[in-house]
C-alpha cells in the first residue's frame, strides 16, 4: 500500500506533458526502445531494432532491463550504461535518476517497448518519456501508449517475433 502509494506520486511528479499521438515514421528523427534481457530472443530484437533504426535514418538508444541476479561467475551481457539494473530501482521501483536522465538526454520521438509484461521501471519510465508517439505490447494504466501491439491470446510471442508486428504498424501511419 505504501509502496503504491509512492508509485504514483511519483508517476505524477515526473510524468511528461508533452502531448503524445501517432506520429507517421517519416516524421520520426529519434527513438528509444526498451528490452528484456531475460527473452532468450532479446539479441535477436536488438538486431532487428538496429537494422529497422538505420534503415529509417532513425538516431536510437536502446535500453534493456536486467532484473536478474547474477552469479559470481556471470557477467553483464549488455552496455552497463543503457541497462536498468535491480540495483538501479530504488525500494518501490523507480529507476535511478541517472538512467532517466540518460533516456531523456535522446530527446527521442519515438518510444517503443518490446517488454511483453508491464512492471513500474517501464511505466515509470514511460510516464516519464516526452516522446511524441509511444509503443508497446501491452497498454499501461492511465492509458500512457499511443499504440499497442497485442499478442494474440494465449500465445507467448518473443520480443523479436513482436517486433515485425509493430514495424507493420508503423509502415501503415501516414
Amino acid at each position: 500500500m505504501l509502496k503504491e502509494f509512492f508509485q504514483r506520486r511519483s508517476l505524477r511528479k515526473d510524468a511528461s506533458a508533452e502531448p503524445t499521438g501517432l506520429l507517421p515514421l517519416k516524421a520520426v528523427r529519434s527513438a528509444v526502445a526498451f528490452i528484456d534481457v531475460e527473452d532468450p530472443s532479446f539479441d535477436a530484437a536488438k538486431n532487428a531494432l538496429l537494422a529497422f533504426f538505420r534503415e529509417n535514418s532513425i538516431k536510437a538508444d536502446i535500453f534493456f532491463f536486467d532484473f536478474r541476479r547474477l552469479g559470481k561467475d556471470e557477467r553483464l551481457i549488455t552496455s552497463i550504461n543503457t541497462t536498468v539494473l535491480r540495483k538501479d530501482l530504488n525500494w518501490f521501483g523507480r529507476p535511478s535518476r541517472e538512467k532517466v536522465n540518460l533516456m531523456l538526454s535522446g530527446e527521442p520521438d519515438l518510444f517503443i517497448s518490446l517488454l511483453p509484461e508491464n512492471s513500474f521501471p517501464l511505466e515509470y519510465m514511460a510516464c516519464c518519456s516526452r516522446a511524441r508517439f509511444k509503443i508497446g505490447r501491452k497498454q499501461l494504466p492511465g492509458n500512457i501508449l499511443d499504440l499497442v501491439a497485442l499478442d494474440p491470446p494465449g500465445a507467448a510471442v518473443s520480443q523479436a517475433a513482436a517486433f515485425p508486428a509493430i514495424v507493420g504498424l508503423l509502415e501503415k501511419i501516414q
